[in-house]
């Protein structure tokens, strides 16, 4: 039986910072020591990782207290160009509940060098261009992040240009070719360098691409853009093809030196997989559709070149809006599938979290339950929930309830996601047997033999398994009245009343017992031995009620030796009952049949009969003595003697048997509140010497 139940939830949260790309079994961090807890404790508990995403990346030594790294984490695979990169989890433990929320970020480390889409650039110059003249270069692409991002650019010695690092409102890093000396094509129609792209590793990484500037001649007017920015805003569940916006340049050359061609300036590859541009009308389009969460901004470097190679560029920027396109995530983080019926109001379930990929309205969430049911969702941070009983459960109305936890979010129109939890009630025994009806009428013949079935009582349970079995058993009567118990039994496990001995109608006409039904385990019977005149010689079976010796018999040992049994059951409260055992030491079992061999029933004569037998005997006494005292003096005397003679030519004395005489009238006593059948007595004897378990029940008398 598992009941969950919360402890407390942090709200901080762990942090730690490891390098990408580490081996698997790293060490992370001593999270144990950090969260305050003991390595005892970690394993006691079932202390493990829950990862936000799909992928475990992260684990938890439950010996040590370690945490360790189980996949080798990219950051670039993970996170893309954002920053920080952050792997979260949660650590978990049970009984009680808690959950310690962590993070880890991935520092990046230079194992990306610069690349240049195109290994060759080819430019247009004319021969007029002046010093100074500005050209965008294709960007070189560095998927590394920070110091090991792309850094600055170099180029190769020439005499005609100087290259310039500049940097984007997004930081990241473009060239720009500057002319530092007038083109001359007559003198040198192409000059061919390269340049390299370096980063700011340890030790740095770089790329490289050949530059060929073809000379031109004279085109006197480059084009002009209408913008040199261009600032849009696009849903991210726009369709392809949809536009983006409409670029503009213009030239006041004429003829072919006039006419515009646009492209998009290879500054991403990504940039060249979404967006595209009609070279002659500049609009920009879709290639695929966007999405929010994965980029929500783009930069698009812009360029339009004219017949004659003269170029120039302008810079577009889309911004992606979000739209409600992303259903809230219900996770379950742990579950307790099996409750007890009998825990109490706010007993943990389920763990859940609630997770929406959109933002703003869009990305927040509320939690419900469907439904009437007694359970209820309570908060435990922004995103976590806790799933607990608001009610005591009942397993005997509902066996198990399926519970659905639904999360809407705000965005409009509102989406909503939903899971079903499946949760099974234990049953416990707090429901007593009920019998198919409250009097029973049984009918017997005067003189019938012991052992015939009166007929059979039923009770049921609705109880489930062992809690639901029943077992039958007479209630002893008040002290004082007829003892009705001792004329029928009753089975214990099929209900079955049986007679104990033949009845004589003008005496017994008719008697009533109780039955008391029990089930599960206020029926479950255990013996002890609560008295014996020598404790260790005896021992009672805790299951069974077998009476045994528990060692060999000795000449020490008292000859006559009284054991009282205790029975109970394991109700609450508990009912017990305790039996008399008389037992007898005997130097064989031929003296124990011989003393044994008067009327059983003798002891269970009426007390009063006893009384009366009793007067007459002192009557008798009274009157031998008063008429035959002198007599009586020399028997005496003459039987002294002879008894004096007789012990000298015995053997060492040694235990005898005794007559039922020698003990209580009643070989059993019961106790007056107990729920044990009708009482029975045994007569039994052991020999001096006797081994341990030896000891022989010779007959039972029934009352």
């Amino acid at each position: 039986l598992l009941v969950l139940c919360v402890s407390g939830m942090r709200a901080e949260t762990a942090r730690y910072s490891v390098p990408e790309e580490m081996e698997r079994g790293s060490f992370v961090a001593h999270i144990a020591k950090d969260l305050g807890l003991i390595r005892e404790e970690l394993l006691a508990r079932q202390a493990r990782v829950v990862p936000n995403g799909e992928k475990q990346y992260l684990q938890l030594n439950q010996h040590t207290g370690d945490l360790v790294v189980t996949e080798q984490m990219d950051r670039e695979e993970l996170c893309g160009q954002s920053e920080p990169c952050l792997v979260r989890f949660e650590v978990l433990l049970e009984s009680p509940l808690q959950s310690f929320r962590a993070e880890v970020r991935l520092t990046d480390i230079n194992d990306h060098a610069p690349v240049f889409l195109n290994k060759e650039i080819i430019l247009k110059m004319p021969e007029s261009a002046v010093p100074g003249t500005r050209f965008l270069l294709e960007s070189a692409h560095d998927p590394d992040v920070g110091n090991n991002s792309l850094q600055h650019y170099n180029i190769s010695s020439n005499e005609y240009f100087l290259v310039y690092t500049r940097r984007r409102s997004d930081g990241r890093k473009y060239a720009e070719l500057v002319l530092d000396r007038a083109l001359d094509r007559e003198q040198q129609a192409e000059v061919t360098f390269s340049i390299t792209a370096v980063d700011g590793g340890n030790p740095p990484r770089f790329g490289t691409a050949l530059i060929r500037v073809v000379v031109l001649d004279i085109n006197d007017n480059i084009p002009v853009f209408t913008q040199t920015l261009y600032k849009v805003s696009v849903m991210e569940n726009s369709s392809e093809d949809t536009i983006v916006v409409v670029v503009s340049a213009s030239d006041l050359d004429e003829g072919t030196n006039g006419e515009i061609v646009y492209s998009i300036v290879q500054n991403s590859e990504e940039n060249l997989q979404t967006f595209k541009i009609n070279p002659e009308t500049g609009q920009i389009l879709l290639k695929k559709p966007l999405d929010y969460e994965e980029k929500k901004s783009y930069e698009i470097d812009v360029q339009a070149t004219d017949g004659g190679g003269l170029s120039t560029h302008c810079n577009v920027e889309v911004q992606v809006k979000d739209v409600n396109d992303n259903a809230p995530e219900v996770i379950i983080t742990s579950l307790t599938s099996t409750l007890s019926e009998a825990v109490p109001p706010d007993t943990v379930v389920a763990l859940f979290n609630v997770r929406d990929r959109d933002s703003g309205d869009n990305g927040r969430t509320t939690c419900e339950l469907t439904g009437e049911q007694p359970f209820r969702i309570t908060v435990l941070a922004a995103d976590a929930y806790a799933l607990v009983t608001s009610e005591t459960l009942d397993r005997e109305q509902v066996a198990e309830y399926n519970v659905t936890v639904r999360a809407r979010d705000e965005g409009s129109p509102a989406l909503s996601a939903s899971k079903t939890l499946l949760v099974r009630l234990l049953d416990v025994n707090d429901n007593a047997p009920t019998f198919s009806q409250a009097i029973y009428t049984m009918v017997m013949s005067e003189n019938e033999p012991a052992g015939r079935s009166l007929g059979r009582l039923s009770a049921t349970d609705p109880d489930a398994g062992e809690n639901a079995r029943v077992r039958y058993s007479l209630v002893p009567p008040p002290t004082g009245t007829l003892a009705a118990a001792s004329f029928v039994s009753v089975d214990a496990e099929s209900g079955t009343v049986r007679t104990l001995r033949p009845l004589d109608y003008e005496k017994v006409p008719a008697f009533e017992v109780t039955v008391d039904a029990d089930a599960g385990q206020n029926a479950w019977l255990s013996y002890e031995l609560a008295k014996a005149t020598e404790p260790g010689l005896f021992r009672v079976g805790l299951h069974s009620g077998e009476v045994r010796t528990a060692r060999a018999v000795t000449e020490r040992d008292a000859a006559r030796q009284r054991l009282i049994v205790l029975v109970r059951d394991r109700g609450r409260p508990p009912r017990s009952a305790t039996a008399t055992v008389a037992v007898a030491l005997v130097d064989d079992f031929s003296d124990a049949f011989h003393q044994f061999g008067h009327d059983p029933a003798g002891g269970q004569q009426p007390q009063v009969a006893e009384e009366e037998m009793l007067t007459t005997y002192l009557i008798a006494s009274l009157c031998c003595v008063s008429s035959l005292f002198p007599l009586s003096v020399l028997v005496l005397t003459a039987n002294a003697l002879c008894r004096a003679r007789v012990r000298a030519e015995l053997p060492p004395p040694s235990p005898n048997c005794y007559a039922d005489g020698d003990f209580g009238s009643d070989g059993v006593g019961v106790g007056s509140t107990g729920t044990l059948s009708p009482p029975y007595r045994y007569e039994m004897c052991l020999t001096s010497g006797s081994g341990r378990s030896e000891f022989q029940f010779l007959r039972p008398i029934l009352p």
